[in-house]
Order: C-alpha cells, then structure tokens, then sequence
C-alpha cells in the first residue's frame, strides 16, 4: 500500500465533523441567522461604525 492509498483509505474511513445533523429544523437556522446580521447591524449602526 502506496502513501497516498493509505491516505484515500483513512479520508474515506473518517466520521463526520460533529456539526449540527442533516435534519435539522432549517427554518430555525434561517432565521437565527437573520436575527444575529440584524442585531450587527443595530449594534454598528448605534455605535457609530457606519
């Protein structure tokens, strides 16, 4: 077994990243997500920043 054969062989025998799973409420993401840009922008724009 060649170096990199040995490398492809432990790549594809890794588990996951430990992130959030695939069937998540997406929904929840989107909008958390759109709460924490507007939250920035509210703290930017009262600080002064822009």
């Amino acid at each position: 077994m060649t170096a990199t054969t040995a490398d492809i062989t432990r790549i594809e025998t890794r588990t996951g990243t430990g992130g959030p799973g695939e069937d998540g409420p997406k929904i929840l993401e989107h909008a958390l997500g759109w709460i924490l840009v507007v939250v920035l922008a509210m703290f930017v724009t009262q600080a002064g920043l822009m």
